[in-house]
């Protein structure tokens, strides 16, 4: 099975703001982007290029041998096929977010769940003692599906640089838009850069907020509560958090509503779009800014 690999980082013209900040006790992470290299900064359920689809498609009707279960009509599987995932999709989409101002996210074990809740109506079979109840197998097929659609790497230098966070004495956490699969995909990607036992290596398992397990994504102000409440019930400050991104306006800007810090990864110009006038915005402005994962050594003081 031959994965696809994120594109190479186009360098930004940036200029890091590096000035150590005082009273920083951890350190939230946003994970696609900035821990993770991936096409476009983030997680897509529909990608803008209709080849990725129908490549990512037929991999995954292929691999679970769903074509002789789908409805005989003209056109290639994959087209059938997508047709129905955006049914589904443009269906979860619609539905209300459950508080003001909350964007609600969209499930990928739900959307594959439905897809293949339809095949088994027509006569599909999958091996249960392989891939589990229908819940665990759509999960699996939504992990293959996504993993199709776009491949990630580590960041460079991503595990060196949580290792020294975490010997500095600073707890981290994880706060993103995504699913279930998300941390272990994270996981899978830093131990292609080195040896990791598990992801408690650098992370306090109670601060990770991922959008799906939320129910909302981001701007969602109750996506940024539920990322940093952990680390406040732990007697922090906000001011004590720095939130790192390399999404401004819906993300950073909106974090620093709750009052922690903010720093901008801007290290790639393919994930990262920001306009100088934003950077000068006081309602948007991140108090610093890296080029480089491993200059948060410097900001930290560590």
């Amino acid at each position: 099975m031959i994965w696809p690999r994120p594109p190479a980082p186009k360098p930004l013209k940036a200029t890091p703001y590096l000035k150590p900040l005082s009273g920083i006790r951890a350190i939230v992470w946003s994970i696609y982007g900035t821990l993770l290299r991936i096409d476009g900064g983030r997680l897509q359920h529909l990608h803008p290029q209709p080849l990725r689809m129908q490549i990512a498609l037929e991999k995954t009707i292929e691999e679970f041998n769903m074509w002789h279960s789908m409805s005989r009509e003209p056109g290639a599987p994959w087209e059938y096929m997508l047709q129905q995932y955006k049914r589904v999709l443009d269906g979860e989409r619609v539905k209300p977010s459950k508080r003001r101002g909350d964007l609600r996210e969209v499930d990928s074990i739900m959307i594959w769940g439905k897809l293949i809740d339809r095949l088994i109506r027509n006569e599909y079979e999958y091996d249960v003692d392989t891939y589990g109840q229908l819940g665990d197998f759509a999960e699996k097929v939504a992990y293959f599906f996504h993993a199709s659609l776009q491949g990630v790497a580590a960041t460079d230098h991503a595990v060196e640089t949580l290792r020294q966070v975490a010997a500095g004495g600073m707890r981290q956490g994880l706060l993103d838009d995504g699913q279930s699969f998300t941390t272990e995909q994270l996981l899978r990607a830093l131990r292609q850069q080195a040896p990791v036992r598990s992801l408690g290596e650098f992370m306090t398992a109670s601060a990770t907020a991922i959008s799906t397990a939320i129910g909302v994504r981001k701007p969602s102000p109750s996506l940024f509560t539920a990322g940093f409440a952990p680390l406040l019930r732990q007697g922090m400050e906000p001011n004590n958090i720095l939130y790192i991104s390399h999404r401004l306006e819906d993300d950073l800007a909106a974090a620093r509503k709750s009052g922690v810090k903010t720093a901008l990864y801007a290290a790639d110009a393919g994930s990262c779009h920001v306009e100088p006038a934003q950077l000068r915005d006081p309602d948007m402005k991140p108090d610093r800014l890296l080029t480089d994962i491993r200059q948060i050594r410097e900001i930290l003081d560590i």
